[in-house]
């Protein structure tokens, strides 16, 4: 007779490890490690909710990255890690039930850090300086030789050690992370994923550095992107701001959009780059951009009665902020990187931004048909910040008049593209767009061969 055993079902290091950083990419364990030090920030300020009329004032607050072949580190003056916190809750992987949820955080799951530091390398130390409640300061490391701790006996406890260590010139974090994996030592040393990561930054902490929070990578300061709308009698930004309540909490949504920059005069889609590409939806969550410039059915494109994004919507920019105290409310994806479709509060923000983006494509179908009398009103619409607009519950487009439809007919045919341009330069503009070519080629010869003297 068999006697009664476990089975161990204890997970073993090496596989819970290339887990939590096998889907994500290097770029966003960054934005991780940005993230912590932000919430230090907040929770230095009294842990305001990140809304855009909060005039909170983080220019005290500093996080530089260093980003080589042969290293990397993040360090901040936001506060530290406490003693206590990196003995109970900060070096687990994921949160207990025990740890307390930092008010108005962008971290959810508890496994930034961990996950970031993996990923990166295998030598690994952490320091961090901190206030103590009865003042003074105290300062601990906790280093980490990935491969000797992943050689251990599975069954030892997954502890790190903490020891003494030497104060930071002021209280905050610095994480070192040497002996990097190949991909990560190949990543820091092209130039072009550093540049995509100054990009990233300036645009997903966009609300943060505006409100002077000071970003440094390689030594060069980061500058927020400038969003702005377009403002004038004719034209003017939906904000519309309400309270959504759960069972659980409550969490405050903003939302903002309209007309960032003119639609393009050709909206053929091989004429636009869409990478470099700024329209679209943006979802913030706790002040962190989550999502970014969507054209897809993430942010509704292509569903219901909202159709396929289109060249034709181009200059229109749609913002959604969402705040909680509780960072399990907001509608986010692990990596941060998406946002959760199936997110009460997501579902019930989408018919608003369904109606906002109905009026931009109404206005831009008019567009077509008076097209000189729309540029001229849209040349009278000056950027303003959009901490300026005010609020609105629906954004303002002008009313134009269709003209009278002419019956047309379409001629296409194809052409090398150097014929195209060598064209176009004969016209005096080498930059014009294949469809104005071959109106303007059309109106050439019909003057030179059909026109009536």
């Amino acid at each position: 007779m068999i006697k009664s055993k476990k089975a161990n079902a204890n997970p073993t290091k090496a596989f819970f490890v290339q887990m939590i950083t096998r889907d994500i990419a290097l770029e966003d364990c960054i934005l991780d490690l940005i993230d912590n030090s932000i919430d230090g920030a907040w929770k230095l300020q009294g842990a305001p909710p990140m809304r855009l009329s909060d005039g909170t004032n983080l220019n005290k607050y500093l996080i530089s990255i260093e980003a080589y072949p042969d290293r990397f580190s993040i360090t901040d003056n936001c506060g530290g890690i406490t003693l206590d916190d990196a003995a109970d809750y900060a070096f687990t992987f994921g949160r207990t039930d025990a740890e307390p949820q930092e008010k108005y955080s962008i971290g959810v799951y508890g496994i930034g850090m961990k996950r970031a530091i993996f990923k990166m390398g295998r030598t690994i130390k952490i320091r961090s300086t901190y206030k103590k409640k009865k003042g003074g300061i105290e300062s601990f490391a906790v280093p980490i030789e990935v491969t000797e701790w992943l050689g251990k006996p599975e069954r030892e406890n997954w502890d790190f050690d903490i020891d003494p260590d030497a104060a930071l010139p002021k209280p905050g974090v610095d994480i070192h992370v040497t002996d990097l994996t190949d991909g990560t030592a190949a990543a820091f040393g092209n130039p072009s994923f550093i540049q995509k990561l100054r990009r990233t930054i300036a645009r997903d902490y966009t609300l943060h550095l505006h409100q002077g929070l000071h970003i440094f990578v390689n030594g060069e300061k980061i500058d927020g992107w400038a969003v702005e709308m377009r403002s004038s009698k004719k034209f003017a930004a939906m904000r519309l701001t309400y309270r959504d309540k759960l069972q659980s909490g409550t969490v405050h949504v903003e939302i903002l959009g309209g007309m960032a920059a003119p639609p393009p005069e050709s909206a053929d889609p091989d004429e636009k780059d869409e990478k470099e590409s700024r329209s679209g939806w943006y979802v913030a969550c706790n002040g962190r951009i989550v999502l970014a410039s969507d054209k897809t059915s993430t942010s509704g494109w292509g569903t219901d009665d909202w159709p396929k994004w289109h060249p034709q919507y181009e200059g229109f920019i749609g913002l959604v902020l969402f705040s909680a105290e509780d960072a399990k409310l907001l509608p986010l994806t692990t990596t941060k990187r998406s946002v959760d479709n199936s997110s009460e509060v997501y579902r019930r923000a989408m018919p608003r931004m369904r109606e906002l983006s109905k009026q931009w494509i109404a206005y831009t179908n008019v567009r077509k048909q008076t097209i000189e009398e729309a540029k001229e009103l849209e040349e009278k619409a000056k950027p303003i910040a959009i901490f300026d607009v005010v609020q609105s519950k629906s954004a303002k487009f002008p009313a134009l008049l269709p003209k009278p439809k002419r019956k047309l007919t379409t001629i296409a045919y194809g052409m090398s593209p150097s014929r195209v341009r060598s064209l176009a330069t004969a016209f005096g503009d080498i930059n014009m767009t294949n469809r104005n070519v071959g109106i303007k080629s059309f109106d050439y010869a019909y003057a030179e061969l059909a026109e009536e003297d």
